[in-house]
């Protein structure tokens, strides 16, 4: 039985080899044609110094994944597609602070984070101005009341209105994917977990996933189930701590402490399958660190119906309430022609009505044998977005409940893998509770790395928060941030 996600694939010598300027009008007419862009990175070629390689990885209709390919001069570089194409920012950006690239006659050149010794620049970042008598500023953080991760927003307001807000973050900057090369590839789980530490199970299978893709290890349904279930715990925790979040912000106090109480039954039931609270150890290459046993499983059924039953009171409190209602309706939209301009994903999407989830119409594995439920909404505004997070945890517990019922059992296993194929570029995607979790790992001529590409949702999204912030009282922003609910770390790296 193959992956449960979606992987990817190609032997770097079959890539088709494309000047820049062919590859730069290939991108734009498959774009055009309607496939959406996953990812573009790119890194210095080791091969002919002063070049870069750049990658492209698109989506069609049917799922299927395609790569676009080509080696430029750093110096000459090449002329943006920002502009045609604002879903592409926030990775050409990134392509020209990771590597160097000229990115000519680029709108908005500006760090995504500030990597090394950049880091003594921030305070010279240049945040765009809104010249005007009437027109002030608001700049909150990178320090911010109680535990929270360090990022600043500056706010250009009239009166209480936001006329723009921009976000800058880059303050815990990591190299996490320069030190994912410097560890044998099959002992990257303990890094890779922490890439995002609410989003550990994702992040591992999608590097779990690749790894198995270049050792051409498949693994028994049980091993996907067991991971698949690991998934969705994360994911009914983490949308229970946006929602309790959300409801504390707006004063709705019942559905504060009640979604945190749900989200501890939640978490504490992932820690009973593997341990870890947050899925710490659950997956390994090649199998997993969970364990299910016929004692244990009463005790996880028993906490899903609570879930279940505790649930569905509050959720109907919470979205029938009129003080919920009309504090969130009409606040911090992102419409859906938006959202397909700036390609957010995940929740933000679904609730803007494009409707995209990597585990939806799989060919293979726990999600082919178990369909989830796609939730969508219309109305692209913060009660939206609360209203999928709903839906999908009920989508969720529904999956574990009957996937539990086929497959009451599974048992930790981590088997030897073999050497990784040389010369092979992976894809993985794996839809995570914020969206799309996706891992690029390259192998060169040995079976060592030479390229590993991590992306978190949060890159895509940050500007879509931006946006929906727009026109909406500088007070709102609170809300607006928290239903969005991006991570900092996961931008950084």
């Amino acid at each position: 039985m193959t992956s449960s996600v979606l992987v990817h694939a190609v032997a770097v010598a079959r890539l088709p080899s494309f000047d820049v300027h062919a590859w730069r009008s290939e991108l734009l007419e498959r774009l055009t044609a309607g496939l959406r862009v996953v990812t573009l990175y790119g890194r210095r070629s080791h091969e002919k110094e002063g070049t870069v390689i750049i990658t492209a990885v698109l989506q069609g209709a049917d799922r299927s994944l395609q790569v676009l390919r080509t080696c430029v001069d750093a110096q000459l570089g090449y002329h943006e597609l920002t502009t045609e194409r604002p879903a592409l920012h926030c990775f050409e950006r990134e392509l020209h602070e990771q590597t160097g690239l000229r990115v000519a006659a680029h709108p908005w050149l500006k760090p995504v984070r500030f990597q090394g010794q950049a880091q003594a620049a921030m305070n010279d970042y240049p945040f765009y101005r809104i010249e005007g008598k009437e027109v002030h500023e608001v700049a909150v953080g990178p320090i911010h009341a109680g535990v929270i991760e360090p990022g600043s927003f500056r706010f250009m307001c009239q009166g209480e209105q936001v006329h723009h807000l921009e976000i800058q973050l880059g303050y815990q900057h990591r190299g996490v994917e320069a030190r994912l090369l410097q560890l044998p590839p099959a002992r990257l789980a303990p890094l890779i977990e922490t890439i995002a530490g609410d989003t550990s199970v994702a992040h591992t299978w999608a590097y779990c996933a690749a790894v198995e893709q270049l050792c051409a290890r498949e693994l028994p349904l049980e091993v996907e189930v067991a991971r698949a279930v690991a998934l969705e715990l994360e994911r009914i925790a983490m949308h229970l701590a946006t929602l309790s979040g959300l409801a504390a912000d707006i004063g709705f106090l019942q559905g504060a402490t009640s979604y945190g109480r749900l989200r501890t039954t939640a978490i504490n039931t992932l820690m009973l399958l593997c341990g870890s609270r947050f899925g710490r150890g659950a997956l390994r290459p090649g199998g997993t660190g969970m364990s299910l046993s016929s004692e244990l499983l009463p005790q996880v059924l028993d906490n899903l119906e609570l879930l279940r039953v505790d649930l569905a009171i509050i959720n109907d409190c919470f979205l029938s309430a009129r003080t919920v209602r009309h504090r969130l309706r009409e606040v911090g939209v992102l419409s859906r022609e938006r959202a397909l301009q700036l390609g957010v994903v995940g929740v933000v999407a679904r609730a803007s009505g494009v409707a995209c989830d990597a585990r939806d119409g799989v060919s293979q594995g726990a999600y082919q044998v178990q369909p989830v439920a796609l939730c969508t909404a219309a109305e692209g505004d913060c009660f939206a977005r609360a209203q999928v997070r709903i839906a999908e945890m009920d989508a969720s517990l529904g999956w574990l409940s009957i996937m539990l019922a086929r497959h009451p059992g599974f048992a930790r296993s981590r088997p030897p893998l073999p050497a990784l194929a040389p010369g092979q570029l992976v894809v993985s995607i794996v839809e995570g509770f914020r969206g799309e979790v996706v891992h690029c790992l390259e192998t060169g001529a040995s079976d060592t790395l030479v390229h590993y590409k991590v992306q978190d949702p949060s890159l895509r999204n940050w500007m879509g928060l931006a946006l929906a912030v727009r026109g909406n009282e500088i007070s709102d922003f609170p809300i607006c941030n928290k239903s969005f609910d991006l991570s900092y770390c996961g931008h950084d790296l």
